[in-house]
């Protein structure tokens, strides 16, 4: 099976050159003129994924090499890009950052490499002039097997300024498909994490996107545009679906083990729980999983969401800020990122609902909780009340925790059993005291050789941030656990 969707990939030659603001700009131009544009992200960003969303009107999807393998982000892409016209990938900081010490691995030129896509480079020309053709040349000739295929020049000073930057580049071989000059009203927010989620400001977000697109078509030549995203190879591969990939993983594996290393003997062991409900009461036939959201928990991956779907639960969305009980028949929780350190004094509030959270953790339910979940599932959080179901303290700290993870499962709990690798992300301000339970959720070794995070009962909480496509038995697992917990 082969796939020609057109796509272009915003690369950039470091974090901060305009990429969130060209990629938006470009997905909502392309929409205004009525075509499917499908949103994508490279790497484990979730914040600009919900911009992208609000500029295509489509779900904002992630392409990490590293989570999920170099071998899933083409399938992974064209299952974001069914029934699209074309499409937008927004890459992650400069071009060829990757993941530490692993060369181009989960970078935007490996990204862009795997989907066989042109490649359009946004600079920052505030501070140069002929310059910029060295800057561009090098960028186009490091990696031969990356297609540079045009540049979008931003933050353009003045005609004169555009004049002599494109004179400059006309040695250099590189079409310019764009000028941008300075807009005050494009900037978005950023506080200790990034951007602003659009969540928590989607009327001005909405403002702000509008802004990007204006720009965009105003100063890109979006017809240039589109024929070089005609200019993509053909990828030779079929859609992930995720029932197609649940039934395809054996019973009692998980499936994939991301990265390629070796599996243990026993590792990714997914296998349906040994519990069974008790003589009189069949488990039902679709379990309801509640799944936080709204604005104090914003990060998740559409995948997950579709896996526990394809396994046989009915996915329902609630608002720990403004729900004070979770869904009817909710028999698993599942908590994702988000930032609760903002809305601690709201979320520690909400008694009734925090209540209803220990409750069903104390029956034995699945709840699995990722980073911001884990804090809310805390005893406190920076002095405020939370959930209380586990016996750990969580609060706001200066320095940065960021990075991928290489972990493995040291317990047996509602995701997975002991021994099943994953790979995981970490990217928060905050810390959890202990850092893990009598029992812990994960094994890693970097930055340092630890245990952390916290099973106990059908919990599983964890700092980790991770992809459930690359192991898509946990999702399995997991929904098997609501039906017989």
């Amino acid at each position: 099976m082969t796939s020609s969707v057109p796509r272009l990939v915003i690369a950039a030659p470091s974090s901060g050159s305009g990429k969130t603001t060209v990629a938006t700009g470009l997905m909502a131009a392309f929409a205004a003129r009525g075509l499917a544009v499908s949103p994508h992200k490279v790497g484990p960003d979730y914040i600009d994924p919900g911009y992208h969303a609000l500029a295509s009107g489509r779900v904002g999807r992630n392409l990490d090499a590293y989570l999920c393998g170099p071998e899933l982000v083409a399938p992974l892409f064209l299952h974001g890009a069914r029934g699209c016209d074309i499409a937008v990938v927004e890459g992650v900081m400069g071009m060829f950052d990757g993941a530490a010490g692993e060369g181009e691995l989960a970078s935007t030129a490996h990204v862009a490499k795997l989907l066989r896509a042109p490649v359009v480079l946004v600079v920052d020309a505030s501070s140069q002039s002929r310059s910029v053709a060295a800057l561009v040349h090098g960028f186009a000739s490091w990696d031969p097997e990356v297609r540079v295929g045009g540049v979008i020049l931003n933050k353009v000073a003045s005609d004169r300024h555009e004049a002599l930057l494109r004179e400059a580049l006309e040695s250099a071989g590189v079409p310019v498909f764009g000028v941008l000059r300075r807009v005050a009203q494009v900037d978005t927010p950023s506080r200790h994490l990034g951007l602003v989620p659009v969540a928590e400001r989607r009327g001005a977000a909405v403002d702000a996107v509008a802004a990007m697109a204006e720009q965009v078509r105003a100063g890109c030549d979006l017809d240039g545009l589109a024929s070089l995203a005609r200019g993509a190879g053909a990828l030779s591969c079929a859609a992930w679906d995720a029932a197609e990939v649940l039934a395809q993983t054996p019973e009692g594996l998980d499936g994939a083990n991301a990265g390629g290393a070796e599996t243990p003997r026993g590792a990714g062991n997914c296998a349906t729980s040994p519990h069974r409900p008790a003589p009189g009461h069949a488990p039902p036939d679709r379990p309801v999983i509640a799944v936080a959201g709204g604005p104090a928990f914003t990060f998740s991956y559409a995948e997950h969401a579709e896996l526990l779907t394809a396994a046989g639960a009915d996915v329902v969305v609630f608002d720990p800020l403004r729900d004070e009980q979770l869904p009817d028949g909710t028999s698993g929780l599942v908590i994702g990122g988000g930032f609760p350190e903002v809305y601690a004094a709201e979320l520690s509030a909400n008694e009734p609902l925090r209540k209803a959270v220990a409750a069903l953790a104390e029956t034995g339910a699945p709840v699995a909780a990722e980073c911001a979940g884990l804090l809310y599932l805390c005893r406190e959080l920076d002095g405020q009340p939370m959930c209380g179901v586990l016996d750990a303290s969580a609060r706001m700290e200066d320095r940065l925790t960021l990075g991928y993870r290489d972990a493995v499962a040291v317990s047996d709990s509602s995701l997975a059993v002991a021994g099943t690798r994953m790979r995981g992300h970490e990217f928060h301000r905050t810390v959890v005291e202990p850092e893990a339970g009598d029992a812990a959720a994960w094994g890693v070794r970097v930055p340092r050789r630890r245990l952390e995070g916290f099973v106990q009962r059908g919990v599983h909480a964890s700092y980790l941030h991770t992809h459930w496509a690359s192991v898509p038995g946990v999702a399995r697992r997991f929904v098997e656990r609501c039906r017989t917990s």
